[in-house]
């Protein structure tokens, strides 16, 4: 294991002042699997002041230090070091109801999650594994250190953790550890929603539709409003998936960018709400777009995820199917690129593409590509798409209108510019301009 300098050198410090020292955890797990380590955490039998005293010159984080990690700012970035520990029972479900530090590193990894995770590795004494992690990372299993009962109860998170590490690994769990984590997702109701969120946000853009069926209690629990997506059966000739199982295959299809993932994950999240069968039994889910985007803005923002990230899930997922209504209209393009942005209008093709191709029937890929000629065309052209763009701006208009009468002038500019009607020229707009106005005070004259 290749170690960096300056993790490598606060080994040697507690080593050298007589002290065990082991790199741990997501660190070991990574390397073994060939990735990039992102951070290093060290554990040692040193306690928290013993690793402050040897780490004097350095600046020192020390908010964790009862908890027993001491914080050691270095070149790299802060590195944890933490006293090998042993944890009373989690009885609110997050946090041990006491710590205890120990003297040796199998008592330390005896206390965590996964195998996977339950590894040390020492350049003195070499590897501590006595869970067979790295027999599981071979293997391709999830497993958890003793009891999954146990660790789920400890802390209900560790189920999420779970899904992501099956999802972002490559990993089956074993029965037992899968049946733990199904059988006590309900327990997510219980964690911050943002740290749910988090989690979520690390397992979406490795998720695969068949973990996502797999673990369909663990995502219904986390985001219950997806639970009655599960076994809905659509009656419409164009799906062969129920809307959940549908939705495992959208998520899958769509390219690995956060909020286009979500925007899968939700976009479908209205159907049931919107059911209705015809006259021969085929099943509608009309306005599930427009009902499904005020949910998804809902949904995550009781997930506290940013407030950017609840607009864009939230705009793509009114949106979806609109680029293949689209797809023939210039006008209807350039609109909507005027409304939504170019990036939007570009993740809304990709939610559209992935959602017509995980409805278990032959994809119509026609529409899609010439929604995206068009749309290449369009910009080409560079198009005008925000009052910014205009060759006249507020101030050129206020003799004309102010206040929100100026904002109304200001688009139906744009709007014309954009459809190609009204030339984007300093005297073409303001002519139009006055026009509008005079139109306007026309039809508000009173009747005589």
């Amino acid at each position: 294991m290749v170690i960096p300098p300056e993790v490598l050198a606060l080994i040697q410090g507690l080593e050298g002042r007589g002290y065990q020292a082991w790199v741990v955890g997501g660190c070991v797990r990574d390397d073994f699997l060939g990735l990039t380590p992102h951070d290093w955490d060290i554990c040692t039998d040193a306690t928290p002041q013993e690793t402050a005293a040897c780490f004097s010159e350095y600046p020192l984080i020390l908010a964790g230090e009862k908890h027993g990690t001491v914080g050691v700012v270095t070149s790299g970035g802060p590195v944890e070091i933490t006293t090998f520990r042993r944890e009373g029972d989690y009885a609110d479900g997050r946090h041990p109801g006491w710590v205890q530090f120990t003297r040796t590193v199998e008592a330390d990894l005896a206390r965590r999650d996964f195998t996977i995770n339950a590894m040390a590795y020492s350049p003195s004494r070499g590897l501590a594994d006595p869970f067979g992690g790295r027999r599981d990372l071979e293997a391709g299993i999830l497993r958890t250190v003793g009891r999954p009962e146990d660790r789920f109860r400890e802390d209900g998170l560790r189920i999420l953790r779970g899904v992501r590490f099956a999802a972002r690994l490559s990993l089956q769990p074993e029965a037992e550890t899968l049946g733990a984590m199904t059988g006590l997702a309900s327990s997510l109701a219980n964690q911050a929603r943002e740290r749910v969120y988090s989690e979520l946000c690390g397992f979406l853009p490795w998720a695969k539709a068949g973990a996502l069926i797999t673990f369909a209690p663990v995502v219904t629990a986390a985001v219950p409003a997806l639970a009655p997506c599960l076994g809905f059966a659509q009656h419409n000739p164009h799906h062969i998936y129920d809307v959940y199982t549908h939705t495992a295959h959208v998520v899958d299809n769509a390219p690995p960018r956060l909020p286009v993932r979500w925007a899968a994950l939700l976009h479908d999240v209205a159907k049931p709400a919107c059911f209705t069968t015809d006259g021969q039994g085929v099943g509608h889910f009309w306005g599930h777009g427009k009902q499904g985007g005020e949910m998804a803005r809902r949904i995550l923002a009781e997930l506290r995820a940013p407030r950017i990230i609840q607009e864009q899930v939230a705009t793509l997922v009114a949106y979806h199917g609109l680029t293949r209504e689209l797809s023939g209209s210039d006008r209807g393009i350039a609109r909507l690129l005027r409304k939504l942005g170019e990036p939007a209008v570009w993740d809304l093709l990709a939610l559209d593409i992935a959602d017509d191709s995980g409805k278990g029937t032959p994809p119509d890929v026609a529409p899609f590509q010439q929604f995206r000629q068009r749309l290449t065309d369009i910009l080409a052209a560079e198009p005008c798409l925000d009052r910014r763009q205009l060759a006249v701006g507020g101030q050129e208009l206020m003799a004309l209108a102010q206040g929100p009468a100026l904002g109304r002038l200001l688009n139906r500019l744009l709007e014309e510019v954009g459809d190609g009607v009204l030339e984007n020229s300093k005297p073409a707009l303001l002519a139009r301009a006055a026009q509008l106005v005079e139109g306007e005070a026309e039809c508000t004259k009173p009747n005589k």
